[in-house]
């Protein structure tokens, strides 16, 4: 059974969907190569020391790259659900809000099933 193109209307909010959290994680990335003198108290809250910073930068800009691309979109989506999931686990440890990264992922994966058949085709909602 093959599944049929996305409407336009899917496919643009599926864009919409998935492209403001990635300016969202382009901001998150690009502070964590700056790293301006306020990021060091809530590294030091989250129990993250400064200088991985910029390795969690790069991870977040190559998932966001990669989840950007239409051919490699799910590799993206698959990559940034792990980030997430750490994102996660790290705000839970210290008492924080988990929610936040739970709902980044879930807007990407929303984003993705609109406007990518393949997804849709995986996971048939009727």
């Amino acid at each position: 059974m093959s599944e049929s193109r996305p409407s336009k209307v899917a496919t643009i909010v599926g864009w919409i969907l998935g492209i403001l959290p990635c300016l969202l994680l382009i901001f998150s990335a690009t502070m964590k190569f700056v790293q301006p003198a306020s990021m060091q108290e809530g590294l030091d809250h989250l129990g993250w020391p400064m200088r991985l910073m910029i390795y969690l930068g790069i991870v977040e800009l190559g998932c966001t790259i990669l989840y950007l691309i239409p051919k490699t979109a799910v590799l993206g989506a698959v990559l940034f659900t792990g980030y997430l999931g750490g994102a996660t686990a790290t705000h839970t440890r210290v008492g924080d809000p988990w929610f936040g990264p739970v709902l980044f992922g879930v807007v990407l994966w929303l984003g993705l099933y609109l406007r990518d058949r393949r997804i849709r085709a995986l996971l048939p909602l009727r």
